[in-house]
């Protein structure tokens, strides 16, 4: 930590709520404890104008010194006109790790889980750091009541390339090896392996390597998504770190990323990507999202039935097949009733085939296309 600048800062509020689950994370809520991040990865779109994250990212932090006590207060149910819906807890966000060096000093992340724990939250922590495991016995304990994911985020598997796009993060190795052990506690863990990095890391030769190594590991699941690019301050420094370092790609970077507002490559390479990593992923039977199946007995059936089909979507349009689960998962989080097979009757837009797959979900807690479709 000598060579990042810290500074305490004081927030207003703390944790962000979604209107609807999201079936990424699995998750209602997320906060970020800190501002910045000191892993200083050269892709990281934290550095975006958009995120209004002030000073040099990656060599400036800011800690939320009164996060522990606005969580309390958000938490408490006592504040509350009406009960929060239960859901996963993020502990990460887009703009700094919870887990990044300051940690071992702040213990921000701690003091957050606990009081998470007490108000019986479960929590999914995304981070690319191995200091998680100092916190692997409050992780054990909540894992038994309130429920708790770990994901780490790779760009790959490989050591190298992540020493260079990636300096100040633990190696892909060593990450996988935190992931092992949480594995071999009982705790739901996996990757996400996004973003890739185009001409580096999403070759079929890196996916391969990435994905053997996640199996290798344990991995509950492996998420994959390739890389943003925002004009500005994100772009302008990547593209530095390119010349420096692969001065050949950056002709190809230009024809992929044209410019837009979110930062987009173009259509033609995120499918191309998706189809390699669709093709390979199929040999190692990983789930290619979070197996809700895994974690449904810390999220209310309604929230279950969304993810479900929010999943099959997905599932089904990187197989360039079609699919109206979109909109019948749309049209379940509208819901404000527990959803039972009477009520799947009247709700518009679920078809037949759609009614008999929440149909048997509801019934056994499974489905089995669902299961079939995240590692095929």
């Amino acid at each position: 930590m000598d060579h990042t600048i810290i500074k305490e800062i004081k927030a207003k509020s703390l944790l962000r709520k979604s209107k609807r689950i999201d079936s990424w994370f699995l998750s209602r809520y997320g906060m970020n404890l800190y501002r910045g991040c000191a892993h200083n990865c050269a892709y990281c779109d934290g550095r975006a104008e958009g995120y209004y994250v002030e000073g040099d990212f990656g060599k400036e932090v800011g800690v939320k010194i009164n996060a522990p006590e606005l969580l309390e207060l958000e938490l408490d149910p006592r504040r509350k006109r009406k009960p929060m819906k239960k859901g996963f807890i993020v502990l990460s966000g887009g703009v700094g790790d919870s887990y990044q060096e300051a940690e071992k000093k702040y213990r921000i992340s701690r003091k957050i889980l606990k009081i998470i724990k007490k108000y019986n939250f479960p929590v999914h922590i995304l981070t690319k750091s191995t200091s998680v495991l100092d916190d692997l016995d409050l992780l054990k304990e909540m894992n038994d009541s309130s429920g708790v994911m770990v994901s780490f985020s790779l760009s790959s598997a490989d050591d190298r390339l992540s020493a260079q796009f990636e300096p100040c993060a633990p190696s892909p190795s060593d990450r996988l090896g935190a992931m092992k052990t949480l594995r071999q506690e009982g705790i739901v863990s996996g990757v996400f392996l996004l973003p890739v990095i185009p001409f580096l890391s999403d070759t079929p030769s890196m996916i391969d390597h990435s994905l053997d190594a996640a199996k290798q590991a344990g991995a509950s699941y492996v998420l994959f998504g390739g890389m943003t690019l925002k004009e500005g301050r994100q772009q302008d420094y990547f593209y530095n770190i390119l010349l420096e370092l692969y001065p050949e790609l950056l002709s190809y970077y230009q024809q992929i990323y044209p410019g837009n507002k979110w930062g987009n490559a173009v259509k033609d390479y995120y499918e191309t990507i998706h189809l390699a990593y669709n093709q390979i992923s199929s040999k190692y039977n990983i789930p290619k999202r979070i197996p809700v199946h895994l974690v449904k007995k810390w999220i209310p059936r309604n929230d279950q039935l969304v993810i479900l089909l929010e999943h099959l979507h997905y599932l089904k349009r990187i197989q360039g097949l079609k699919s109206t689960y979109e909109g019948a998962a749309y049209r379940l989080s509208e819901l404000n009733t527990p959803v039972n097979e009477l009520v799947l009757r009247s709700v518009d837009g679920i078809g037949s085939v759609t009614e008999k797959l929440l149909k048997e979900w509801i019934k056994t807690g499974r489905c089995r296309q669902y299961e079939e479709l995240l590692i095929t």
